[in-house]
């Protein structure tokens, strides 16, 4: 399983693919994916799965043919790392050492220096008033050419907003404007804070810089505990509201500030505590106006949220769930890098499924509401929602699939025809297989029945499935679906898989004469 993260070479010219079967001629643009491709500089390693650097990739595809060019982000990190042949900026899951050339006092002061949060963007693209940018989960993005994945200018939220962090998983409405969460701590407290960009202005277009001037922050929700916020990867998003969900990750700010001194990596000051339970704050994505009402479940753990709309007086959330947040730590070089067999499926066999689940929350909860009697009264919903005491709703979950999933293990990074129906009643989401370590398989959900469509050959790993509607569609999956599909037993053996998003069956492949290796997220550029 090494070779699926191993340190690659870039290919910052575009090359040209090999096609077997048919890539339809409508599709026309580029499918952009992120994640790390460089896990060491010099005789230094990182540790975990989420430090190496960004390394940004492009298929382009046009009248039936595909080039490939890839492209490493250079941000800072990157540039000081490659500079000094060392790691020197500290990552998610590997502490940068003291300089080796500094004198004994010195190298002993800078471990009681905060270190500057890391640019190495290498979760997601997202787009800002019409830029795309790459983003992590701190306070810095940076904008990129999405043609050519030059790197541009870094961009700091802070400076935009009173915000420490945001995510990489930003939600986009019908008029333009992007909604994201970061978080903000001070004297006050600490907030789990909803931010607005608006749409992009027609004077943007011609200015090649960033621009995120007129975000604002729509909501500030308080956490509960101030010293143990929760961690969270994304939120949810319907046509009329934001749900952000308060599971319990906390993150000890004490051991935040001393992590350093201690000598440990950020992520090692996450820890998984069930007695927290999950909450869900909603508000009004319009007014800002965050609910009264706290929704509580059982403890959970989240990264990706299915989809959300609202139905009769109710908001129906989906999203991917497990019952253990340790597992988050867990993926680390070592662990993946395994030899396959007995000790390989030992680790697989200690990791949580995560599932799909449904909850559905009661909007008009008021003095009038009964205790202690499900409201939700729509029909062929399994999920409950109780009050327990003023101002208090319990939720129980509906799962989302039948026991045919379970063959395939859990299931991450769900995709949806996003552009027509997010935060709308939908039918269908598409997503990777975890019958191991790394995914297996693609899957395709029917929501209305749990009724599975499957793709999968052994020893070939798919990435994040994303769906790109066909121009004249009529139905919600009319359309393909995109991954990039690797392979630890071939050299230069990946390809960009293109399947029917209707029959779940294959209609061609753009084979890549280099390495390529496993990432996360991704999207496609219709302009190109």
């Amino acid at each position: 399983m090494a070779p699926l993260v191993r340190s690659v070479e870039e290919t910052p010219d575009p090359i040209p693919t090999t096609i077997r079967g048919t890539v339809p001629t409508w599709i026309n643009g580029s499918f952009l994916r992120n994640g790390p491709g460089k896990f060491e500089f010099g005789k230094d390693r990182y540790t975990h799965w989420f430090d190496g650097m960004a390394m940004m990739h492009r298929f382009h595809i046009c009248e039936g043919n595909a080039t490939y060019s890839s492209r490493f982000l250079r941000s800072d990190s990157y540039v000081r790392n490659s500079e000094k042949d060392r790691i020197v900026v500290s990552e998610f899951g590997t502490l940068a050492m003291p300089d080796p050339c500094k004198n004994i006092f010195a190298r002993f002061f800078s471990r009681f220096q905060v270190p500057k949060a890391t640019d190495n963007a290498s979760v997601n693209f997202v787009k800002y008033k019409g830029d795309y940018y790459v983003s992590t989960e701190t306070n810095y993005m940076r904008r990129v050419d999405p043609q050519t994945l030059e790197t541009k200018e870094k961009v700091d939220w802070s400076q935009y907003i009173a915000v420490n962090s945001a995510t990489a998983h930003p939600h986009y409405d019908r008029e333009g404007a992007s909604y994201n969460m970061g978080n903000s701590y001070g004297k006050s407290g600490f907030f789990y804070n909803i931010i607005r960009v608006p749409p992009p202005e027609d004077k943007a277009a011609t200015e090649d810089s960033a621009d995120l001037n007129g975000a604002k922050v729509i909501c500030s929700i308080r956490a509960a505990e101030a010293r143990r916020p929760s961690y969270y990867h994304s939120f949810v998003m319907s046509e009329n509201y934001i749900v952000f969900i308060e599971q319990p990750i906390k993150l000890d700010l004490l051991k935040f500030m001393l992590y350093r001194i201690q000598g440990k990596s950020f992520h090692k000051v996450m820890t998984w505590e069930p007695q927290y339970g999950t909450v869900f704050h909603l508000v009004d994505r319009h007014t800002g106006k965050e609910s009264e009402v706290r929704y509580h479940a059982a403890p959970m753990f989240t990264l990706h949220q299915i989809n959300a709309y609202e139905d009769n007086g109710f908001l129906v959330m989906d999203m991917c769930c497990g019952d253990d947040g340790e597992v988050i730590g867990d993926f680390t070089l070592e662990n993946l890098r395994r030899e396959s067999g007995e000790e390989m499926d030992k680790f697989y066999n200690s990791l949580c499924r995560n599932l799909p689940r449904r909850y559905v929350l009661p909007l008009t909860v008021d003095e009038q509401t009964p205790l202690d009697q499900n409201l939700v009264t729509l029909h062929n919903y399994k999920a409950t929602a109780k009050k327990t005491k003023p101002g208090e709703v319990l939720l129980t979950h509906e799962e989302l699939y039948d026991d045919e999933l379970l063959q395939y293990g859990g299931l991450e990074f769900p995709q949806i025809n996003y552009e027509q129906y997010n935060g709308r009643p939908y039918r269908y989401f598409y997503s990777c297989g975890f019958g191991h370590v790394f995914s297996d398989s693609l899957l395709k959900m029917d929501v209305h029945t749990k009724e599975l469509k499957v793709w999968r050959y052994p020893g070939l790993y798919p990435s994040e499935p994303v769906f790109v509607a066909s121009p004249k569609a009529t139905e919600e999956d009319d359309g393909v679906v995109l991954s990039v599909i690797i392979t630890p037993r071939h050299e230069k053996s990946t390809f960009l898989l293109v399947l029917d998003a209707k029959t779940f069956t294959e209609l061609g492949r753009a084979e890549v004469p280099v390495n390529i290796p496993y990432g996360t997220h991704g999207v496609f550029n219709q302009m190109g």
